[in-house]
């Protein structure tokens, strides 16, 4: 999935639990892992570099491939936290400061970690990332849709969209 579904998701659930931001932050973690293991398109990184034979071996080779990887990441994390924002985050009363103590900022923090922890992974393969990227790798849905991006786009918005409504019309 990209970030900007992961940020939103983990905020809907999170925006359920208004008082208890730490569990916005686990339930975030544990939504990364769920919606990665739903059939789903991803944009593709240039400086990615797989091992068909083995996974734990990928990595992103740093460059000039990597800097435009950054910059497509950077822009999909912001616009995630963005809308996340503009859906839950009470603008009239907004500060950064209560936004980073809030149950939504943890829900997206956490909803956002497991890719970020891939990439520290791909730098320094030591314990317990290698056991958290075995897993990342583990759950991953086997069907991607890669050639897909239409489909793959729209069952992340229907899921978005989906989750997002629900937890603004039980609050």
């Amino acid at each position: 999935m990209v970030l900007t579904a992961h940020a939103i998701v983990g905020a809907s659930i999170a925006n359920l639990m208004p008082n208890h931001p730490m569990l916005g932050f686990a339930t975030g973690f544990a939504s990364h892992f769920l919606l990665d293991s739903i059939p789903h398109w991803d944009y593709h990184l240039l400086s990615s570099k797989k091992d068909p034979q083995n996974p734990l071996n990928d990595d992103l080779i740093l460059g000039k491939n990597f800097l435009i990887d950054l910059m497509k990441i950077g822009t999909d994390f912001l616009l995630g936290i963005i809308i996340s924002i503009l859906l839950f985050v009470d603008i009239s009363n907004f500060s950064l400061t209560s936004f980073f103590t809030s149950a939504i900022f943890w829900g997206i923090a956490g909803s956002l970690l497991p890719d970020a922890l891939q990439f520290v992974y791909f730098k320094w393969r030591h314990e317990p990332l290698t056991t958290l990227q075995r897993f990342h790798n583990w759950v991953q849905n086997k069907k991607k849709l890669k050639n897909e991006p239409v489909w793959g786009i729209i069952s992340q918005l229907t899921i978005i969209t989906t989750l997002a409504t629900v937890s603004i019309l039980i609050l």
